[in-house]
């Protein structure tokens, strides 16, 4: 990598030469040990066209999107084809260390994994949401990415494929366990931004904003909070058993209880005011949460 720019590479191959490693033992799948990227200066932004799963170590000088690693400690990182890894002028870290595998799409064809592959959401979370692992569950990931660099190191047979395919699944799943488990570990920050939502939906909904920019969508939430949406979305999840949609839905229900049972604005005028170009909408949405339609609801209190 010569130039300070952004580089595509499309294929395994492509990687390694890049690189400067050797030639790739599979041209679908591969492992690298980024302690051969210390000192690289030429390296700044790459965009893969495959998936990318990387344990690393003194990784603060690294950014996924516009988001910087804030710390040295041991994390995992998912990136899916498309996204952009890209370092400081100044290059790669001399401390850093670790491993990135790679796996091209076209070797997960014709399995299950291929569909599968785009549940796990941590795919398209921002890198600071990356993952922690302690020690235990850092032995438990390395040991699953030493069999299959040692599969494919091998002589390949007709059992190979399934036999790395199988690994990389047991991979992912581990994953999605210790992303729950960290949910959990990291509840006080978790519940700060639970709170913040609180106060920006509260604000959204109190405010002239609704007529102006309509209801707030996930990602505008998500944006405001400055997290990933579909980070958000697994945090809810695990906190509040709810979705993002959901509680945006909730607090609109809130407000509109609100409304009908303290104004005499009409039900068009209060969807309106909620945001809703057509009161049938509105009251679509409403009935399917209280099982009333605005009207019934209001009638209640007279």
């Amino acid at each position: 990598m010569k130039n300070k720019e952004l580089h595509r590479i499309k294929t395994i191959n492509e990687l390694h030469r890049l690189g400067g490693y050797d030639k790739p033992q599979h041209p679908l799948i591969s492992i690298i040990n980024l302690e051969g990227l210390a000192n690289r200066t030429d390296i700044t932004a790459v965009m893969f066209d495959f998936y990318v799963i990387t344990m690393k170590r003194g990784c603060n000088k690294l950014f996924y999107g516009q988001q910087k690693y804030d710390f040295d400690e041991g994390v995992m990182a998912f990136l899916a084809p498309g996204q952009i890894l890209r370092g400081e002028d100044d290059g790669v870290p001399q401390d850093l260390n670790g491993w990135m595998l790679f796996i091209h799409p076209d070797f997960l064809w014709n399995t299950a994994l291929t569909k599968k592959i785009k549940k796990y959401e941590y795919f398209n979370y921002n890198t600071c949401e990356a993952l922690f692992l302690s020690d235990k569950e850092e032995a438990i990931i390395n040991g699953i990415v030493d069999n299959i660099k040692m599969e494919y190191s091998s002589n390949i047979d007709k059992f190979s494929q399934d036999i790395i395919i199988s690994s990389l699944e047991t991979l992912l799943n581990y994953a999605e366990r210790f992303y729950e488990r960290q949910f959990i570990t990291r509840k006080i920050t978790n519940h700060k931004i639970l709170n913040r939502l609180e106060d920006v939906l509260s604000e959204r909904f109190d405010s002239e904003d609704l007529l102006v920019k309509g209801l707030p969508s996930v990602q505008d939430v998500a944006d405001i909070l400055n997290i990933s949406s579909k980070y958000l979305s697994s945090m809810l999840k695990q906190l509040t058993g709810q979705t993002t949609q959901q509680l945006i839905h909730d607090k609109l229900i809130e407000k509109a209880k609100e409304k009908l049972s303290t104004s005499d604005l009409t039900v068009s005028e209060i969807a309106y005011q909620l945001g809703f170009e057509h009161s049938q909408s509105f009251s679509k949405l409403f009935k399917s949460k209280t099982n009333q339609s605005p009207l019934d609801f209001r009638k209640s209190f007279n």
